[in-house]
This record gives C-alpha cells, sequence and structure tokens, in this order.
C-alpha cells in the first residue's frame, strides 16, 4: 500500500513536469508597441522599426496615438504602396491604444489615413510562423519586448485540465 502511494506521487510530479513542456518549446505571446518609444505617430521611421522586430504568429501589436488624429487601417499590399485608406481591409481603431493579434504566418499592412500615410504613417509587419525557444533569462527577454513573462491562458488551461485528467485516471486505478 504504502509503495503503490509514493508510486502515484512520483507518477503525478513527473506528469506535472512533462505537462509544463509545452510552456518551454512554444514560447509565449509578445506584445509588440508599434514604433517602439515614439508609439504610431509621425517622424517615425517605421520600415526600420519593423525590420528589428521578431513577430511571430500569436503575438499582439499595440498602435498607441492620439484618436483625434491618426487612426489605423489593415490593408492590402496595393493600398499599403500607394496610401489607398478607402478600401482597407479592417479598421482596428478603437481608441488610441489599439491592440491586433497576428494570427497567420503572412506580412500585415497598416497605414493612418488622413494623409498621414503620405507622411511615413505606415508599417508592413512581416510575421513568421515559429517562435524560437526561449532565451535563458526571462527577465532579460521580458524587458526587450515590453512583453510579459507569464504563460498564455491556454497553456495554464492546458496543464490543468491535463494534470485533474491523469489524477482521475490514477484514483480509479485506470493508469
Amino acid at each position: 500500500m504504502e509503495n503503490s502511494r509514493v508510486m502515484l506521487m512520483m507518477s503525478v510530479v513527473v506528469f506535472g513536469m512533462l505537462s509544463l513542456w509545452p510552456m518551454v518549446v512554444m514560447g509565449k505571446p509578445v506584445l509588440h508597441k508599434v514604433g517602439g518609444p515614439k508609439g504610431w505617430n509621425q517622424n517615425v521611421n517605421y520600415t526600420t522599426w519593423s525590420s528589428q522586430e521578431h513577430i511571430y504568429v500569436g503575438d499582439w501589436l499595440i498602435f498607441k496615438f492620439d484618436k483625434r488624429y491618426y487612426n489605423v487601417l489593415e490593408v492590402n499590399k496595393t493600398g499599403y504602396e500607394n496610401c489607398i485608406d478607402i478600401t482597407f481591409i479592417k479598421n482596428v481603431t478603437r481608441g488610441g491604444r489599439d491592440v491586433v493579434q497576428l494570427t497567420e504566418a503572412k506580412t500585415y499592412y497598416f497605414l493612418s489615413a488622413g494623409g498621414y500615410c503620405f507622411h511615413g504613417m505606415k508599417v508592413a509587419v512581416n510575421v513568421q510562423d515559429q517562435s524560437p525557444a526561449p532565451s535563458p533569462s526571462l527577465s532579460d527577454t521580458a524587458q526587450s519586448s515590453g512583453g510579459s513573462i507569464l504563460p498564455s491562458m491556454y497553456t495554464c488551461f492546458g496543464i490543468i485540465i491535463a494534470n485533474v485528467l491523469y489524477v482521475s485516471l490514477v484514483s480509479m486505478g485506470i493508469w
């Protein structure tokens, strides 16, 4: 009886540790502030900004701007290249602190209407398919990206469900 309890506890610990593996392999979504400290504004080189960012599927963009002057429209490549703001894909403007989740690997194009695009307020964001493994120092990563070092809600939920299922199967004698 004592041996079976020890084995059960060891199994729960090992399975619990294995269930954390997705957090290590998949990385975490990152929130990227468009334009860095200057935000979504005139006189920012968004080509330089986007070329220095490493953006992956599941990451988020946040546009911070004065909503009295600017907006954020998702457009296609032609709209981006020619500053065409009337045939936009999506108006993501909500209030000056607007977020967009990047759900697929492709190049996303955003601009500000009202002539501001002609003054450089447009950005092309190349989204890559898979995030690399996190760096050894999570605190450095969080400081440089401005993102959170916490795992996603889905990862935590999956870990909880896996552990509950495992403990249930063990207690029923199935596992």
